[in-house]
């Protein structure tokens, strides 16, 4: 019963993160709202709508290992497997200068995040300023893309137009009720039971929103992501997973800890965290790897202005290994043990 609701869960999360985005889009198409704006907000941030749901229900179960787990896996799956199967279905060409203000917003937020966990700052402040960046990003962002000549602005152009909805005003907006309702229930489903299957089997709920519930969240980036690539729209396929990954970090964190404050360290509701308080549910492992496939993408779509197969080949390898390394699979080295 736990295994079937973990699969409902993915399911429907995969099922109303896809129609919220539709339906969303067609409505704001009927209002005439332009490409870079859907693409911008409803695209980019639209498909990270799951993990949100996911995060909140999570932190509301006490369950802080599965809500800080699902992002920062989240990002990791977003990076090393959606962008790296991406990249092996077709090569991925780049536009460095297009890429170049996000990706550099991306690296920042990713640092600013690690830094959140190893300090434990996850207050309502904190809360405030991670929704106010975001707010800071979304609005200088659409200032400097309305020009559609701007590299910058083609790609977020490019993200709505990749959104194949035509669906009317009141069809629009019952496709998009109906997708939240679904992401709602998928989240309840995926949440409730992850945390059953951490307690039947003695596994950290860490490692369960690492793995299991951040895939699971990840797979409307997954679907959009690969559509992009297969239509050869290779910078709409990269934009979305830069926009997915400033959304998780400065949109799912700040409303959850502006929702209800949590502490990543110490007894705070999780049940694995019995070796003491000073022991964090994000090991130096899970910050080591962020930091590291978030330089890997910039790295990859810089040089040579493409990310190729192999590439692609690599950075699915490196998801593979770091699979092996959570569940015990490959030694974890001991640079790399909870600090």
């Amino acid at each position: 019963m736990t295994y079937l609701m973990v699969l409902g869960g993915l399911v429907l999360l995969f099922v109303g993160g896809e129609a919220l985005v539709r339906g969303s889009v067609s409505i704001a198409r009927k209002l005439n709202i332009s490409e870079l704006v859907i693409g911008l907000t409803l695209v980019g941030f639209g498909t990270s709508v799951p993990e949100l749901v996911t995060s909140l229900r999570a932190i509301g179960q006490g369950a802080v290992g599965i809500a800080v787990g699902n992002v920062v896996g989240s990002n990791i799956a977003n990076i090393l497997l959606v962008l790296g199967l991406a990249a092996v279905i077709r090569p991925i060409l780049t536009n460095p200068r297009a890429l170049s203000r996000d990706g550099a917003v991306m690296l920042g937020v990713t640092a600013l995040l690690c830094a959140l966990i190893w300090f434990d700052l996850f207050t309502r402040l904190a809360g405030f300023g991670l929704i106010g960046l975001l707010l800071a990003y979304l609005a200088y962002s659409l200032v400097a893309d309305q020009k559609r000549d701007t590299q910058a602005g083609a790609m977020h152009a490019a993200e709505g137009e990749i959104v194949q909805a035509q669906y009317g005003l009141f069809l629009g907006l019952v496709i998009a009720v109906i997708g939240l309702v679904a992401v709602i229930i998928g989240a309840r489903l995926l949440v409730d039971g992850g945390v059953s299957i951490a307690r039947d089997f003695g596994i950290s709920e860490t490692i369960i929103g690492l793995t299991i519930v951040a895939v699971g969240t990840s797979l409307p980036e997954l679907a959009t992501t690969a559509v992009a690539a297969y239509r050869g729209k290779s910078d709409v396929a990269l934009g979305n997973i830069i926009g997915s990954n400033i959304f998780n970090v400065l949109g799912i964190l700040g409303v959850t800890a502006l929702v209800q404050p949590f502490s990543v360290r110490g007894n705070t509701g999780a049940a694995e965290m019995a070796d003491g308080a000073t022991t964090s549910l994000i090991s130096s492992l899970d910050i080591g790897v962020l930091l590291l496939s978030t330089v890997l993408l910039m790295l990859f779509a810089i040089t040579r202005k493409r990310i190729a197969r192999w590439e692609g080949a690599v950075l699915l390898l490196a998801y593979a290994l770091y699979f092996g390394l959570l569940f015990g699979l490959v030694p974890v080295p001991g640079i790399l043990t909870n600090a």
